[in-house]
């Protein structure tokens, strides 16, 4: 993969991480994206629906399928906030605590092997490495500074 893109890289990568996930929460009847939804609603308190979206990174068309989802099987049930009862916060059900247990437990173990096969020091590097790129991108420069040399 010396020769191939960063983009695509990333691209494969995640690919194998995500199928891998798949593969793990199939064993449970679930799915990554249930997954992640699960490890990203606070236990305790709930999590206002509305702030699911953009911390896990999902479009709200998305989200709300899987939500449906969730709550069709009992992973998680809908209440309104006592603080703004326009707004539904996401609370999980024991089920949904047994099963965000399970999606911790898959996501730590990934983790570990991780961190267990390869030097810390290179664990830091590709870290930092990671944080810069999403620095990049997040700032716009890429595509800004490509238009400006267009124009040149």
């Amino acid at each position: 993969m010396r020769d191939k893109t960063i983009d695509y890289i990333l691209r494969a990568t995640w690919m194998s991480v995500s199928k891998m996930y798949n593969e793990q929460a199939s064993v449970k009847g679930s799915t990554m994206s249930t997954g992640f939804a699960l490890i990203s609603i606070d236990p305790e308190t709930g999590t206002p629906s509305t702030a699911l979206g953009p911390k896990m990174g999902m479009e709200a068309t998305s989200l709300s399928r899987t939500l449906k989802m969730m709550e069709n099987k009992g992973l998680i049930e809908r209440r309104k906030n006592p603080e703004d009862g326009r707004s539904v916060l996401i609370h999980l059900t024991d089920f949904g605590q047994e099963m965000r247990e399970f999606s911790k437990s898959v996501v730590k173990t990934f983790d570990q092997v991780v961190k267990n096969e390869i030097e810390p020091e290179k664990i830091e590097t590709f870290l930092e490495v990671a944080y810069k790129i999403n620095e990049i991108v997040n700032s716009k420069k890429i595509f800004k500074k490509q238009s400006l040399l267009a124009q040149k």
